[in-house]
């Protein structure tokens, strides 16, 4: 990012994630109200008309889900927002989106389930959902940002990975973080790294709207400007229509897959605290690697060598990433606002090279840096 001049402004994570929306050029939000995510509706609903963007608040949240899919046909950047109930009635649509490879953003605002749970505390119980929430093997991209201000940044990350990879992407929040106000900066859209879609640039008879380049993803033609072909939640060929070919399915979903797993230098974002001499690494994401940051600053005041591996890109998980840092510490720990839900994964990706072990709070309250720090060190007594 340049020097240039930026705008500061005290907002709440949810006003945060509108800008940075903004910024990364979506102009159509359709979505239906729910705590805690109502507030990036309300701003959508102020500020698109204003830049000739769309807003649409549907009858629910199966309906808002289609409706940013056929946004973002016609060549708009889409997006939707809701809450672990909302977002399991997207689901379905989410996997026509995957299979169709349509570039969308759902930003997801967790709260405390299941079901209608607790709409006003924190959580993080919607980890696995976001990856396996809808059905098939299919593509996620799924990005966890920890404060305000990151709120910002990611948001105009999420809109790029899902313009590039022509996939939809799922935006984890927390209850805390998007109702909570801190300083953010709000740069120029010059200032930004913007990824549009591809677009085609064939004659309209020669068009295969599913043929990929190299880099697996297919240029699109938007509805409406001549290029006519067919978009179908059936396994498809090249041409986009229905194949029973088992060679054609099989290279098909592989690409779909790898598009995404294949490209996890580009999309994995993460920031690592003092684990360069750490014994301890404590492996955190969303509002909880902000109380696990604090926690490797009290640990050192008390000589104890803790660093932190703060995720915040969950999906695709980075199995080298948690394996190299097995190789270097004696003890993970892995605290989350579920009942182990990243844990396993950072398990199986540690392949018993150091031992790792969980820490959950599911009460609606926040995990505190003492907790913990006191979960650590009571490990380290045994």
């Amino acid at each position: 990012m340049s020097d240039e001049k930026q705008i500061v402004k005290i907002l709440q994570g949810n006003e945060a994630c509108v800008e940075g929306a903004l910024l990364a050029g979506i102009r159509f939000f359709a979505g239906y109200p729910i705590t805690p995510a109502s507030e990036i509706a309300e701003g959508m609903a102020r500020r698109l008309p204003k830049i000739d963007g769309k807003f649409m608040q549907m009858e629910d949240e199966i309906a808002s889900m289609a409706a940013v899919i056929g946004a973002s046909l016609t060549g708009l950047k889409a997006m939707t927002a809701s809450s672990g109930p909302g977002i399991c009635l997207k689901q379905e649509n989410i996997g026509f989106a995957a299979i169709g490879e349509i570039p969308c953003v759902i930003v997801n605002a967790q709260r405390g389930g299941p079901s209608t749970g607790l709409p006003t505390k924190p959580s993080q119980g919607d980890v696995m959902q976001a990856r396996w929430g809808t059905h098939g093997d299919h593509p996620m991209i799924a990005l966890a940002p920890s404060d305000v201000n990151e709120i910002l940044e990611i948001t105009v990350k999420a809109v790029n990975f899902s313009e590039k990879y022509r996939t939809p992407v799922m935006l984890l929040l927390d209850e805390v973080i998007a109702h909570m106000r801190e300083k953010v900066n709000i740069p120029s859209r010059e200032q930004l790294e913007i990824i549009d879609r591809k677009k085609t640039n064939v004659k309209k008879d020669e068009f295969l709207p599913f043929k990929a380049d190299e880099d697996m993803v297919p240029p699109m033609a938007d509805f409406g400007s001549g290029y006519r072909y067919h978009v179908t939640g059936l396994v498809h060929n090249e041409k986009g229509y229905p194949t029973s070919d088992a060679e054609e399915i099989d290279k098909f979903l592989r690409r779909l897959s790898n598009k995404v797993e294949l490209n996890k230098k580009d999309i994995v974002i993460k920031e690592e605290y003092s684990l360069d001499d750490a014994k301890i690494a404590i492996v955190a994401y969303g509002s909880v690697a902000r109380a696990a940051q604090r926690t490797v600053k009290l640990a050192r005041e008390k000589g104890i060598k803790v660093g932190l591996l703060k995720l915040i890109t969950l999906w695709p998980f980075d199995d080298d990433l948690i394996n190299q840092l097995a190789s270097q510490v004696d003890l993970i720990v892995v605290p989350e606002m579920n009942l182990g839900q990243m844990v396993r994964e950072v398990q199986r990706a540690a392949q018993g090279k150091s031992r790792v072990i969980s820490y959950t709070r599911i009460d609606g309250d926040l995990i505190n840096p003492i907790e913990i720090l006191e979960k650590i060190e009571e490990e380290m007594s045994q």
